[in-house]
């Protein structure tokens, strides 16, 4: 229990590296949550800060998501034994969380973070990278048709745990079960933009989708 408390922890401390603010303090002390909807990740960061900050943003939350759930779950530290009795993917699987979980509630920046999009594809990158592409296609089709990138995100991420279910059941339930706790957190981060969405409340990121052009 003391390596797995441990290298949560280090996953934590790695998640909480928040990328918009990190690029915002070397875009001399930029604070996007101050400006836009005030939400410290990436599409605010587009929105407000143009692309090649938002770029940046983007390269360091998925190079954080990659790196604890690659290094960290075999990491050998001193004075902290590997336990036999914890299991390596379970292992990696928490760290993963722990990742995700430090982008949205930050120790080094107020716990205010971001929604962990991100962050989740560096995840899901380092766990499982075949899972990137058809996560990525259900983002992009739903981004097309809708506008709206919090909906396509929402949609990428409940998309997740029914593509294992469909395609690798049962030889990885433990994949099923993660991606559906990271797909009930990206609804949970992101129900203000359903909210706002349900409200007819919130207006299209593109203007070229299906139905921005017939809506």
């Amino acid at each position: 229990m003391l390596e797995l408390g441990f290298k949560v922890f280090i996953s934590y401390l790695v998640g909480s590296l928040n990328g918009a603010l990190l690029v915002g303090r070397l875009f001399g002390g930029v604070d996007i949550r101050k400006v836009g909807s005030g939400n410290a990740g990436g599409t605010n960061a587009l929105r407000t800060q143009g692309l090649p900050f938002a770029l940046l943003v983007m390269v360091v939350d998925i190079a954080k998501g990659i790196l604890p759930v690659i290094f960290v779950p075999s990491l050998v530290v001193p004075l902290i034994p590997l336990d036999p009795h914890i299991s390596r993917e379970w292992l990696t699987f928490a760290c993963g969380a722990a990742t995700i979980f430090g982008h949205c509630y930050p120790v080094w920046f107020e716990f205010a973070g971001g929604k962990g999009a991100a962050t989740t594809l560096g995840v899901l990158a380092g766990i499982a990278p075949g899972l990137v592409v058809p996560a990525g296609a259900v983002w992009i089709l739903s981004l097309l048709i809708s506008g709206y990138v919090g909906l396509a995100t929402v949609l990428a991420a409940a998309s997740l745990p029914v593509y294992v279910l469909l395609t690798a059941w049962p030889q990885e339930s433990g994949m099923v079960l993660f991606t559906g706790i990271v797909a009930a957190f990206i609804v949970y981060t992101h129900r203000s933009n359903i909210r706002s969405l349900l409200a007819g409340e919130t207006s299209r990121d593109i203007s070229f989708s299906l139905f921005g052009r017939f809506g």
